[in-house]
């Protein structure tokens, strides 16, 4: 009986801890998505994979850089309207590292046109800091990802996104 007890209070702890770190995964996700919407690059720069930062030159360069781009790309025109959290996949745990993929959806306005985006960010549970840091599943097929990710390998299958256009 008392195997029986702690097999179910193990099984239930695991449960839990899997959830509640999924629910994680989603609340960084959607305060990522939130911070950009509202030009909160501090935020973005905080949940962005430090190895992608570290290429950047550091938080300070990357927060830099972030910013310029941005103002750049409004200064241009383009305007973020949406940018939704859809869904959170499995979490997987794989070469030391928790794992899981995002769903989201953008829209923007550009040029007279409403861009819409479903894209798919690649999660990276940072355990020393407990939240959770992204990078675009897109940018996993770019040979420069095996000095952020060298020999990554996962089971995660990241669907690719799509984009569609309409005129305003």
């Amino acid at each position: 009986m008392n195997k029986i007890i702690t097999l179910l209070f193990v099984f239930i702890f695991c449960f839990n801890t899997i959830s509640q770190t999924k629910d994680e995964a989603l609340r960084d996700a959607k305060k990522t998505a939130k911070a950009t919407l509202n030009s909160d690059y501090k935020t973005v720069v905080k949940h962005t994979f430090l190895p992608v930062i570290k290429i950047m030159g550091g938080k300070e360069k990357a927060l830099e850089m972030i910013s310029k781009s941005m103002i750049s790309m409004k200064n241009q025109g383009f305007e973020f309207k949406v940018a939704d959290v859809i869904s959170v996949s499995e979490i997987v745990n794989e070469q030391n590292q928790y794992r899981c993929f995002i769903k989201n959806n953008y829209v923007m306005n550009f040029n007279g046109e409403e861009i819409t985006s479903v894209s798919y960010l690649l999660g990276i549970y940072n355990e020393s800091k407990k939240y959770w840091t992204f990078i675009e599943a897109k940018q996993l097929a770019n040979p420069a990802m095996s000095q952020v990710l060298p020999n990554f390998k996962t089971k995660l299958i990241i669907p690719q996104g799509t984009m569609s256009r309409k005129k305003l």
